[in-house]
């Protein structure tokens, strides 16, 4: 890493790639249309069991790390990782025997890894009753967090596949990924829509310039998500891009859900009104997504592993980084005009703010980032009346959700923690915002900012107000100029974080799709507040 790389000012990334691209491609070339219904039984199958979903690892520490895998048919799952591409006496990890029950996934934690090393692996599936007869292997490769101070990279964005533009062969599928992919950073934060399962994927839509937009469709995408397989089907129906198979076989992920996993603006206990939908208890289709969502990415916090199913969780990356990540879907109250002057539940629930002002106070890492799935100072409305976020418009003292998140930033500044940033996705346009008190209706909390990024293939949206209780100062803002813009024309984006392992330095850069860097921070480490 002696050498600097000149576009993105950040330190030059080199590992080994042949084992990833090698394994993708693979994937790649038995992926063909018969799979994009589920596996069929096992009987009905010929041959040995494959991989052809790729592989992804996630949650990655300085010791660990979960693997996952589909399969075609019930099969055992066996990880092996080695530290160099040969795999020369690698070590031997034991999986579950997948099927139905988990639509033929499944995930390997691997422990006792060596830090701040880069770890080759490669999944083998095997007949559970003829362990002789596997597949071919797939392979993969992710960077363990370092135990001492070294650079850091991560890259941030969400919502994929929304507002039915979908994989579209003429752009070649979704061409943000080998844009991530080319920058080599340690780990992608998904921050949330991960799937639109309320948004149907046609295979044509007109353009108003008369040009077509082309989908690649499947049967469960075909209408809105209600049973548990069309759940399924939605988290498959992204795997079937080659760019997003490829970059998970390199780039780990940490990733959240926000409200299109289930469906636009939900909240527990609402009851939909909406023709669309036969399942009218939203709870019932949160809990048939989560399901799907727990079996589709290799999150440490969900079943098998932690029965309570919590998508909120700290992911820490070494003495520079603990990343936390927030649920603000599944715990908060009804959206509303967030007027009220008390609100316990909030947007996060009582136990989720007291575990994250706990782990907060508890972090030593020079930077604690905020990943949030929903925005703090944008007003994001829902219908007339109600508001879908924490802010509501109101610049005064804090009311409604406003409380909580007050709560949690005078926490903060009293406590004298250093190092927090918050980023977030949700809005389809990128921002900068700097939070000041000296601006703010509430006053009781220290400078931080917040950075906005997003979509990466989804419809854009324009510009939102800003509410002045926590003094945002927006410093950058991209965005359309009219609503659902496809993604062929432009504003697909994502951002992109590295922290400097000498000086400690944060700097932000905000990136569209085609290469340009829109917007760059540098923040200083050590300060309670920026």
């Amino acid at each position: 890493m002696a050498q600097g790389d000149p576009t993105t000012g950040g330190p030059a990334r080199t590992p080994a790639r042949r084992a990833v691209l090698r394994g993708s491609l693979g994937a790649s070339a038995a992926l063909s249309l018969p799979l994009l219904t589920s596996a069929a039984p096992a009987q009905a199958l010929r041959g040995r069991p494959a991989a052809n979903w790729g592989v992804q690892a996630g949650d990655v520490t300085t010791s660990s790390g979960l693997v996952w895998a589909r399969a075609d048919r019930r099969a055992r799952m066996v990880v092996e990782t080695a530290a160099t591409e040969s795999f020369r006496r690698p070590t031997r990890w034991h999986g579950p025997v997948v099927g139905p029950d988990t639509d033929f996934t499944g995930r390997t934690q691997l422990r006792g890894l060596p830090p701040g090393e880069q770890i080759h692996y490669r999944v083998t599936l095997a007949d559970p009753d003829d362990p002789r007869r596997t597949g071919e292997p797939v392979y993969g490769t992710f960077r363990t967090a370092p135990e001492r101070r070294r650079g850091v990279r991560f890259l941030w964005s969400g919502d994929l596949a929304g507002q039915g533009w979908g994989i579209n062969p003429d752009r070649g599928g979704y061409p943000i990924f080998e844009e991530m992919r080319r920058l080599d950073p340690d780990f992608f934060l998904n921050s949330g829509d991960t799937i639109y399962a309320d948004s149907p994927i046609v295979e044509k839509v007109e353009l108003p310039n008369g040009e077509t937009w082309r989908n690649v469709t499947t049967e469960e995408k075909s209408k809105v998500a209600e049973t548990l397989g069309e759940f399924r089907g939605n988290f498959r129906y992204n795997l079937l891009d080659e760019k997003l198979r490829t970059f998970n076989a390199q780039v780990p992920w940490i990733v959240q859900w926000d409200d299109h996993e289930v469906l636009n603006n939900w909240y527990p206990g609402e009851i939909l009104d909406d023709a669309r939908y036969t399942v009218k208890d939203v709870d019932t289709l949160a809990a048939r997504s989560l399901r799907a969502f727990s079996e589709y990415f290799p999150i440490s916090t969900l079943p098998p592993k932690d029965e309570d199913g919590r998508v909120y969780r700290v992911v820490r990356h070494g003495p520079l980084l603990d990343v936390f990540v927030l649920d603000m879907r599944s715990y908060r109250n009804a959206n509303s005009p967030g007027r009220q002057a008390d609100d316990e539940q909030g947007i996060l629930g009582e136990r989720q703010l007291t575990w994250l002002k706990r782990e907060l106070s508890r972090s030593r890492a020079v930077w604690k980032v905020i990943a949030s799935d929903m925005p703090l100072g944008l007003v994001v409305p829902d219908g007339k009346t109600d508001f879908e976020a924490v802010a509501q418009g109101d610049p005064g003292a804090p009311l409604g959700r406003e409380l909580q998140i007050a709560e949690l930033l005078r926490h903060i500044k009293r406590r004298k923690i250093t190092g927090t940033v918050w980023f977030t996705t949700d809005v389809h346009h990128t921002c900068a915002q700097r939070y000041d008190p000296d601006r703010a209706g509430f006053k009781d909390f220290a400078p931080f900012w917040e950075f906005v990024s997003g979509p990466m293939n989804a419809g854009g949206f324009g510009a939102l107000k800003l509410d002045g209780t926590f003094g945002p100062d927006q410093r950058f803002l991209k965005a359309p100029t009219r609503a659902n813009t496809p993604p062929s024309e432009g504003g697909q984006y994502f951002g992109q974080v590295d922290i400097d392992g000498g000086t400690g330095e944060l700097t932000v850069r905000l990136r569209e799709e085609g290469g340009a860097v829109l917007f760059t921070q540098t923040l200083q480490p050590g300060r309670v507040g920026q």
